[in-house]
Formats: C-alpha cells, sequence, structure tokens
C-alpha cells in the first residue's frame, strides 16, 4: 500500500512538471531571436516541457513565405507540433531555408564526421535544418525545409510525425535522416522508433530519406521521391543501413542511382512502392527483408541482390511486377549500375556496388575506400576470402510449355518444400514479370528434384517464374516461354 502511494505521488510529481500546452505564434521571419521568431518558438516550447506546445507559423506578405536561420536552430527537445498554416489553407509551403549558414554549394559544403571527408556516403551529422534529438510525440506539417545538409534530423527519437511537407536541395546527408546514431558512429537498438513519414515530397536531396544505425518499426508511406538533373549526387531515395523491422509502403522513387538500397538491414518490408527510371531499383544486401507487390519499370536493372559477408542471408521477392527496364541509365553515385558488361533486367544477383572491388562508379564524391577492405564474390565452391553467391545461389525454376500447359522444373536442395511464383507477359517476346498470375508449391525428392504441372488461367503472351525456399530465399526469373 505504502509503495502504492509513493508511486501515485512521483506520477503526481511528475506531471506537475509539465506546464500547460501552449501555442506559440511565429509571425517574425528574420532570425534575431526576439518574441515572434521560429528560434524564439522553440526555444520557449523547449524551456515549458508539455504533451502539446504548438507552433504556428504565419504566412506573412506575399509569397514566398521563407525563414532564412542564420546559424544553427535550437534541437528540438519536448512534444511540440510545427505547423506552416498555409499548407492546409491553399497548399503553399512555408519555408526553411539553410543557405545563410550552411557555406558553399554543392555535396563539398556539406563535411563528414571523420575530417576531410564530404557529401553523401560519409557517416554525418552535420548543417541539419530541424533536429529531433531525445524526443518524442513531435509533429512538423506545412513546412519546406532546403539547402541543408540534412533537412530534418530525428536522432534517438520516437514517435514522430513529418507529414505533408517539402524537403528539397538538402546535400551531403539526406532530405530526412533518422538515426540512432550514439554520437560515436555506433548503432542504438531502442531509440529511434515508431516515426511515420507521410505523404511528404522529396527533390534532389543527396540521399532523399536514410534509416541508419538501429533505427527501427519505422513507417514511410506514400511519399515522392525525385531526383532531377540540378542534382549533384543522386545516390538513394531511401538508404535503410542496418536498421531493421521498418516498412516502405506506397512511395514513388524515380531518377536515382538507386532507388532503394538496403545495407544489412533485417525484416524490412518493402511493399506497393513505384520505382522508375533509376540505375537499379532495389539495391539489397540483408536478411529476412521482404519485397511484396512493388512495380518496377524502365529502370537498368530492376532488383540488384548482392553477394554479402552473411553467407546465411536471405531476401524474399513476392509478387512484384517488373517490365521494361534493361533501360541504358548508367548512373552511379554511392549506388547504381555502371559495369560495362553487367547483365540488366527485371532481377540480377551478385551485382557489384559500393562495398564490391569490381564496381564502377562513386563510392561517395568525398569517400576514401581501402582497397584491402574491398569484397569478392567467390565464382566457384573452391575461393576462399570471398562472398557466397547472393540469396542461398538459388537457381530459378526450368519452365516448358506445350498446349497451354507449364511444365515446371525444379532442382534445389533434397526433401525440401518451395514457392514456384508464376508471372506473365503481354508481349511474346518480353521475359521479365509483368503480371502475376499465381503460386504453386513443390517438394523435391532425396535428389533435390521437382516436377509439376501448372496452366494459366489468365490469357498472356509469355511466361516466367522465381522460386523461393521456405527461409525466403527467391531466385532470379526463369528463362520466359511463348504461350
Amino acid at each position: 500500500m505504502k509503495s502504492s502511494i509513493f508511486a501515485l505521488s512521483a506520477l503526481v510529481l511528475g506531471l506537475g512538471n509539465l506546464s500547460h500546452a501552449q501555442t506559440f505564434v511565429v509571425d517574425q521571419y528574420a532570425d534575431h531571436g526576439e518574441k515572434g521568431t521560429l528560434r524564439w518558438a522553440i526555444e520557449q516550447a523547449n524551456s515549458q516541457p508539455s504533451e502539446a506546445h504548438q507552433i504556428q507559423i504565419k504566412a506573412v506578405g506575399q509569397a514566398p513565405f521563407v525563414i532564412f536561420p542564420e546559424k544553427p536552430l535550437p534541437e528540438i527537445r519536448t512534444a511540440v507540433s510545427i505547423v506552416g498554416e498555409a499548407w492546409a489553407a491553399n497548399g503553399q509551403y512555408i519555408a526553411i531555408d539553410g543557405s545563410k549558414y550552411v557555406k558553399g554549394t554543392g555535396v563539398e559544403a556539406c563535411p563528414g564526421a571523420v575530417s576531410g571527408q564530404f557529401g553523401t556516403n560519409v557517416r554525418t551529422t552535420t548543417l541539419p535544418g530541424l533536429v529531433l534529438r531525445d524526443t518524442q510525440n513531435v509533429q512538423i506539417q506545412g513546412l519546406e525545409v532546403r539547402n541543408f545538409c540534412i533537412g530534418v534530423l530525428i536522432n534517438r527519437a520516437s514517435n514522430n510525425l513529418i507529414q505533408h511537407n517539402r524537403i528539397m536541395n538538402n546535400y551531403g546527408g539526406a532530405g530526412v535522416m533518422l538515426t540512432g546514431d550514439d554520437g560515436q558512429g555506433g548503432s542504438t537498438a531502442t531509440t529511434t522508433n515508431n516515426n511515420k513519414v507521410l505523404n511528404n515530397y522529396f527533390q534532389d536531396n543527396g540521399d532523399g530519406l536514410e534509416l541508419t544505425r538501429g533505427a527501427a518499426f519505422n513507417l514511410v508511406a506514400n511519399n515522392q521521391f525525385i531526383s532531377t538533373a540540378q542534382n549533384p549526387e543522386p545516390s538513394q531515395g531511401i538508404e535503410i543501413l542496418w536498421g531493421n523491422d521498418n516498412s516502405i509502403v506506397g512511395n514513388t522513387f524515380k531518377n536515382y542511382s538507386d532507388g532503394l538500397q538496403i545495407n544489412w538491414g533485417k525484416r524490412n518490408y518493402i511493399a506497393y512502392n513505384e520505382l522508375s527510371h533509376n540505375s537499379i531499383g532495389f539495391n539489397l544486401t540483408g536478411d529476412g527483408n521482404i519485397l511484396d507487390s512493388n512495380r518496377l519499370h524502365d529502370n537498368r536493372i530492376g532488383v540488384a541482390i548482392r553477394s554479402e559477408k552473411d553467407a546465411n542471408a536471405h531476401i524474399t521477392l513476392t509478387k512484384n511486377l517488373i517490365w521494361n527496364n534493361g533501360k541504358d541509365v548508367k548512373r552511379c553515385e554511392a549506388g547504381g549500375s555502371c559495369v560495362p558488361e553487367q547483365r540488366t533486367g527485371a532481377i540480377i544477383m551478385n551485382v557489384p556496388a559500393l562495398e564490391h572491388a569490381e564496381f564502377v562508379g562513386s563510392r561517395g564524391r568525398g569517400v576514401v575506400m581501402d582497397e584491402n577492405t574491398l569484397q569478392h564474390t567467390c565464382q566457384d565452391a573452391t575461393q576462399q576470402n570471398c562472398n557466397a553467391k547472393a540469396n542461398q545461389n538459388i537457381t530459378a525454376p526450368t519452365l516448358q510449355v506445350k498446349q497451354g500447359v507449364v511444365t515446371v522444373e525444379v532442382q534445389a536442395q533434397k526433401n525440401a518444400m518451395y514457392r514456384v511464383e508464376f508471372f506473365g507477359n503481354s508481349q511474346k517476346n518480353a521475359n521479365e514479370a509483368e503480371i502475376f498470375l499465381g503460386t504453386e508449391q513443390v517438394v523435391t525428392d532425396e535428389n533435390g528434384k521437382a516436377k509439376i504441372q501448372w496452366k494459366p488461367t489468365q490469357k498472356v503472351q509469355s511466361i516466367t517464374a522465381t522460386l523461393t525456399d521456405i527461409h525466403g530465399a527467391s531466385s532470379e526469373l526463369s528463362p520466359a516461354v511463348k504461350l
């Protein structure tokens, strides 16, 4: 009974430390720090912790509405909603523009954490615009955040919402960076969780968005990630680096080196996205990642799965619609595919990337890599000091067709169950996966062989298939057969 009274007293005292929710109005765009400025409003919110403060940024004067911070803004360390009011009224964004204190132009203006490094693909948390650090329950809406090295930095912060914003021209780091970085380059596993990045427009950032160093259980949905010819280092729409259990759903990726790149992240769910005109749509390593029902077209490579040091890693491809790839998109800024004789098309295994000696392109313009650390992919079982072939080296099934019936032959592990996914194409000479047709289970015998017959119920001109084992490793597409 006594312990319950003490607990209740502590709760009451804790609640007593929270101030009443207040609204701080920003109607001064100058950055002198006085009442009415954005700097003042953030400082006021930080000094009076509450669960529901609001910072309302007014549309002052005539459009365009722009705030130019002259030095770093205060970090946001309390729950607060920051809203550009014009967006809800007429769709106009109020801009926070870092060009007055990010000195220089392009990626060289954005230093990494290691002296002498700069630009995309270096560890950095430098020169950000809005910073959410060691906090939660922050909402940002109706803003255009531009011309910083990182537009919005979410560092060891959870349960935040970034929605209905425009994130542009943040070179070097990312438009939005969600990271559990501990300040020394290490990961923190439980600090950057359950954030939501929804319905935003990203254009011409180095990486559009990053989920790094322990960022987990975050949702990135219904955003547009676009790069144009003005982007000096168009690397990834999204990069996941040691980030686990995130969901990337319903986004658009266009004109990057990689639409989405996963580097050793685990159990991320990537679904219902559309990727086009990238050098590589999905560029992947990691274990337990699932790519479901995405649409990939007009890329050089639709899905690239790289070899890695973890020989047991597996990536699942299911119901993805892939067509019209093999385009001559040789864009290789910290990713992409520029190897001259590289196989291209829908799904390609063992594509070299930044960590591989065979990679052709920029590993990051400010990056210096030790050649002794570069990886190689084993070409046969006798080689040593190299990575096993990607995704368990699983082999695609063989298809034959006669009188509208497809015969499927599998050569795989003995006494094991597999899933065959069938895809159709609307053109006879097409060999990708334009239309999802269905699945069948097969079980191999003691020699690792299985054979089934399957008849499509939908009219198509050619058929291909993939094979997926019980652990989730998927193959490339089989050679197409014409109906």
